[in-house]
Order: structure tokens, then C-alpha cells, then sequence
């Protein structure tokens, strides 16, 4: 069923080229509002380059591109009032306070002044800013840092927020205080549009993941469903005694045992599905299991499969 829910992003055949290097050949993407939409890829892929012309910064050499029902093209300043953009690298001021930064950032949106006391003063808060904000960036952690530059993206209230890669280099808690922030943000309806190396970042934001190779979209879906495009799923049993688990692999047809362990291996690529299918088996044979476990691929493997291609455009799934 198609989705009712409006795009805040919409891209048919985008097409950007560097002298004789295609970059990006004909990428079609469409993100939702309100939703957090990841773009995956290898390094050169062409991640940043749809950042910088969804964004205004660069232009397309074709393809149709929309950003909050404004064409980038032809309506690039309505375009960058309804967004905001953190980059891979803090864009702060080091010679300026936190503080200082964020009304910066007012003044360069127009804000009235009563407006940019309020917001400075509710973003400082709302990024747990409040004790550091007259401190000199110097004295400001890696974590501390990006969270003013998020501060600052959003001084102009943006309904669209890409972010390219904004966890890079930080810290494990850093990180997960990125990602509370990140879902507030989706919570409250604004869309955000993120580029990220880290798999488990994407796997735990995204209502949606593409994957970009060679220029080209070559998977896009769930989390869930672009980890069933990769086969290698299983279902691993553990049983009571050595009897019990030469019972169980005759029933279930499988030699992938481990008889120290007292584990069976059965393939399980249909989930639930598969699951339902060996548990009623072995309940009809009376065979009682100690434990299980379902291991399903991650995006890790869907990544390298994906990707590993040398002609990733003839790999091409999408899931609708």
C-alpha cells in the first residue's frame, strides 16, 4: 500500500558529473516528512554530493528535484528557508562562545531579537548546553561540539535537517546522545535526511535506508526488509542430551550440529515463518528443545553484499 504521508524529499534521475566522472547517475529517492531516512554508501560514493544539491550548495546536471515542495533549481532560497544542514564537520566559530555561536546564527536568519534570546536560550537547554555556553569553544569535548552545531542548524526551525555523517569521531555515549537528540527531532515532525558510515547507527534511526553504489541506488527499504535480501538467516537449537539432538537432526534434515555444544543449525530465511515450521516439527516428534535462537543477517552483510559488486547497477532491488 502507498504510503499517505506527503514527501518532504522527492528525486527522479538526479545526475551529476565531475569532468568525465559520473558521480551520481540517475538516483531516485522519496522520504516522507517527519521520517528519518538513511543514505548508505561506500566512501566515494556519491553520499555528500546529494547532501550538497539537495541542499542548494551545488547543482544537479538533471534529474527533477524537489525539497519541501520547492524545486531546488528554480526555488534554491525557498528551498534553504525550510531547511537545515550540519556537515561532517563542526561549523562552529572556536574564537566565539557556545552562546555566541547560536546568536550568530540568529542574527544571520533575521531573527528578531526577544526571538533570538528565546531560542538560544531554549537550544542551550534542550542540548544540555547551559553551563558551557559563555565557555570558549577550547574548553568544548568533540560531543559538545556537535551538539552546538546541531543547536545552530536548527536557530532557523527547519522542517528538513540533512545531516551527513554527524556522529563521525565521537565517543560511544556521544554518539547515543546524537541519536536521542535525532529521534526528538523526528518526533516533533521534522524530517532528517542522514548520511552515515556506521551500519548500527542507520540500523537503529532509520524508519528507511537506501544504499548508494557507483551512483546509483542498488537497495532501498526497512531496516528489516533489506536484511531479507540477503540470504544466510538460521535458526540455532540447543537440546538437553546428544540423543535428543540426533533425534532433531534427523526430523529436521540437518547436519550443521555441534556435539559438544549439543547445538543444530536449520536454515530460517523466512523468519516467523521458518520458526513456526521446525517448533511444530519437533513438538509432533516429541523432541523438547533447551534453547534458541534466531540469527538473521544484519546490515553489515546486506552492505558487503550489496556493494561488493564490481557492476552493482545489474544488482539492483528495491522493496516496496
Amino acid at each position: 500500500m502507498a504510503s499517505t504521508t506527503p514527501a518532504a524529499i522527492t528525486v527522479a534521475g538526479l545526475r551529476k558529473a565531475y569532468g568525465s566522472k559520473q558521480v551520481l547517475d540517475g538516483v531516485d529517492l522519496t522520504v516522507p516528512a517527519g521520517t528519518i531516512f538513511a543514505l548508505l554508501g561506500p566512501n566515494g560514493a556519491g553520499k555528500t554530493t546529494i547532501v550538497h544539491i539537495l541542499s542548494t550548495l551545488i547543482r544537479a546536471d538533471g534529474g527533477e528535484i524537489a525539497v519541501g515542495g520547492f524545486d531546488v533549481g528554480h526555488e534554491a532560497e525557498q528551498v534553504r528557508g525550510r531547511i537545515g544542514l550540519t556537515g561532517q564537520f563542526s561549523a562552529v566559530d572556536a574564537l566565539l562562545t557556545g552562546e555566541e555561536n547560536l546568536a550568530l546564527m540568529g542574527r544571520l536568519r533575521h531573527l528578531p531579537a526577544a526571538e533570538l534570546k528565546r531560542r538560544t536560550a531554549e537550544l542551550l537547554e534542550r542540548f544540555d548546553l547551559v553551563e558551557a555556553a559563555r565557555k570558549p569553544l577550547a574548553t568544548y569535548s568533540g560531543g559538545m561540539r556537535r551538539r552546538l552545531d546541531l543547536a545552530m542548524t536548527l536557530m532557523g526551525d527547519p522542517e528538513i535537517i540533512f545531516l551527513d555523517e554527524p556522529t563521525t569521531g565521537l565517543d560511544p555515549r556521544s554518539r547515543r546522545t546524537m541519536w536521542e537528540i535525532i529521534q526528538g527531532l523526528a518526533a516533533r515532525g521534522v524530517t532528517i535526511f542522514l548520511t552515515t558510515q556506521y551500519l548500527d547507527e542507520a540500523d537503529h534511526l532509520a524508519d528507511r535506508i537506501a544504499v548508494l553504489d557507483q551512483g546509483r541506488i542498488v537497495a532501498e527499504g526497512t531496516p528489516a526488509e533489506l536484511k531479507r535480501l540477503v540470504p544466510g538467516g538460521h535458526i540455532r537449537l540447543t537440546f538437553g542430551d546428544l540423543s535428543a539432538l540426533e533425534r532433531a537432526a534427523v526430523v529436521l534434515d540437518s547436519d550443521a550440529r555441534d556435539d559438544d555444544a549439543l547445538t543444530l543449525e536449520v536454515a530460517g530465511d523466512d523468519g516467523v515463518r521458518s520458526l513456526k515450521d521446525v517448533l511444530d516439527r519437533l513438538e509432533r516428534a516429541s523432541i523438547e528443545v533447551s534453547d534458541l535462537s534466531v540469527q538473521t543477517p544484519n546490515l553489515d552483510d546486506v552492505f558487503l553484499a550489496l556493494t561488493g559488486q564490481k557492476d552493482s547497477a545489474s544488482q539492483k532491488e528495491t522493496v516496496r
